[in-house]
């Protein structure tokens, strides 16, 4: 799981069908969570919105996360981060 901050969304028109109707926002990661790690697409599933800090469940977490265990997910929003000041 990592730490990030919603920078912008994605629209797509084309989709896999398991994919349909879902939001899907780029997520930069902060700082502490290592230089090397670059932005993500993540698919929203709480409601988070564009500057919002936010926890990001990646891999098999993600999908297991967001309540879609076979669909083509590697990075999932599952919760937005109240207070941050020690990030």
């Amino acid at each position: 799981m990592l730490v990030g901050k919603v920078i912008d969304s994605i629209v797509s028109t084309r989709k896999h069908e398991r994919l349909v109707g879902n939001k899907f926002l780029i997520v930069e990661p902060l700082p502490c969570m290592g230089e090397n790690r670059d932005r993500l697409v993540a698919i929203d599933n709480v409601g988070a919105g564009i500057g919002e800090i936010v926890l990001v469940a990646v891999g098999s977490a993600a999908r297991a996360g967001c309540g879609h265990p076979d669909a083509p997910i590697d990075a999932a929003i599952v919760g937005i981060v109240d207070n941050g000041d020690r990030l």
